[in-house]
């Protein structure tokens, strides 16, 4: 999403933009080895590598990147192939288990991060991160259009709750769902949307059964263009992630107007102003986490204010507000 994001604005500003995906559409003859497990990433590769021959004709290769194995396989082989060519490498560097992998991968990871020209990353969070390890990076905040999402106030405050993050591990919605079940007995009227897919989702429409019968609604993968109307129809965001960086589910919630409940995890803590834009409550604790939701709900005139607030701050995340510090990353 940021990478279309980016393109986008790029081009609208004059840009000349090529744009190589990490995972290229299979061919129709071999599509359906995408869906086999250990076969799918060498028939991936084999297809991924040719395609950075395309980086000769380019000035500046900008190269995504998330950690572990994904890092080997698609950001290592394009600065290697930009360096080789003689081109500035700018990596841009988003995941929120930077710490670890720097911490604990180190042959596997530091050699090749010194590739990289320059190192971006979107969150003071990841900044803190790398400067533990040493390396001095630039920080540009993800980039939101907001005029996407119509902001409204929230009044009166319905308990209309939304998730939009992925059904994985590290983003713990089984304690959204703990959370949500203990709201429920206090505001019986209360109400659960869970947008997003993976692994964990046939175990958490279970829990969510199990604690909360027909109140939450799981609606599966949301395209982009689709999102602004979810936001719309909720009145608070929810979210409980372990592992994270500078989510844009959040931000595109502050644009929207909703007030956000959420741990502190990553650059979370940064982004709700320290609790001056959102409630911070502490990993792991569904019953803190439903404490804030009620007492949220029972003050809507507080939640306007902390979402108001947060609507002005989600001016950083705009193009504008990032066009000039791209620019020199691309130019130093």
């Amino acid at each position: 999403m940021q990478a279309s994001r980016l393109v986008d604005a790029l081009k609208h500003d004059g840009y000349d933009v090529t744009f190589l995906p990490i995972n290229p559409t299979f061919p129709s003859g071999i599509r359906s080895l995408r869906n086999i497990r250990y076969v799918r990433t060498p028939v991936n590769q084999m297809l991924y590598l040719p395609s950075l021959t395309r980086l000769a004709s380019v000035d500046v290769v900008h190269v995504f990147s998330a950690s572990y194995w994904s890092f080997l396989l698609a950001p290592v082989p394009a600065m290697a192939v930009a360096r080789s060519l003689k081109k500035r490498v700018v990596l841009h560097y988003h995941s929120g288990e930077a710490d670890d992998h720097l911490s604990n991968w180190g042959p596997l990871v530091h050699p090749w991060l010194r590739l990289a020209d320059e190192i971006v990353v979107p969150s003071q969070y990841l900044w803190t991160v790398f400067g533990r390890h040493g390396y001095c990076v630039r920080v540009i905040p993800n980039v939101v259009d907001l005029s996407r999402f119509g902001y409204r106030d929230r009044l009166p405050l319905r308990p209309r709750f939304l998730s939009a993050r992925n059904l994985e591990p590290g983003y713990r919605i089984d304690v959204v769902l703990e959370a949500f079940a203990r709201v429920k007995t206090a505001v019986p009227e209360a109400m659960l949307t869970v947008a997003g897919y993976g692994s964990e989702e046939k175990r958490l429409r279970r829990l969510a059964v199990a604690l909360a019968g027909d109140s939450v609604r799981f609606v599966g993968r949301i395209d982009p263009e689709n999102m602004p109307a979810l936001y719309a129809e909720a009145d608070v965001f929810v979210n409980a992630s372990v592992v994270d960086n500078q989510p844009v589910s959040i931000i595109e919630a502050l644009s929207a107007g909703l007030p956000v409940v959420s741990t502190p995890t990553g650059d979370i803590r940064f982004m709700l102003g320290d609790g001056d834009a959102g409630v911070l409550v502490p990993p792991d604790d569904p019953a803190a986490m439903a404490g804030a939701l009620v007492a949220l709900w029972r003050d809507p005139d507080r939640a306007m204010r902390l979402a108001r607030q947060a609507r002005r701050d989600a001016a950083k995340y705009t193009w504008p507000a990032v066009r000039d510090r791209w620019a020199e990353a691309y130019a130093c």
